[in-house]
């Protein structure tokens, strides 16, 4: 069964910061410059937190994984034109 999460990161190096990017972008819905909302199984974020601490500095960079419940609604303000499928906009 697969849970929400929303993935945050700031990476201090280019290099690293584009590789975590992409790696992300293949699995979740980007939301905004460094947010990830990613719909994974157990095993899917076990190997995301594997992977993700394989190419971070531990001493420089940090990411976030927040689990979210499985049914969400948001506030969007301004440029917010990504909203993952299974999120409701609520004024």
């Amino acid at each position: 069964m697969k849970s929400n999460y929303l993935v945050c990161y700031d990476i201090t190096n280019q290099k690293r910061w584009r590789h975590v990017f992409k790696m992300l972008k293949g699995i979740g819905t980007h939301m905004q410059y460094s947010v990830f909302f990613c719909k994974l199984t157990w095993q899917e974020l076990t190997e995301l937190k594997e992977r993700l601490n394989g190419i971070i500095n531990d001493k420089k960079d940090d990411i976030r994984i927040y689990p979210l419940p499985s049914t969400i609604k948001c506030v969007v303000l301004g440029k917010g034109d990504r909203v993952p499928e299974g999120v409701d906009i609520f004024l």
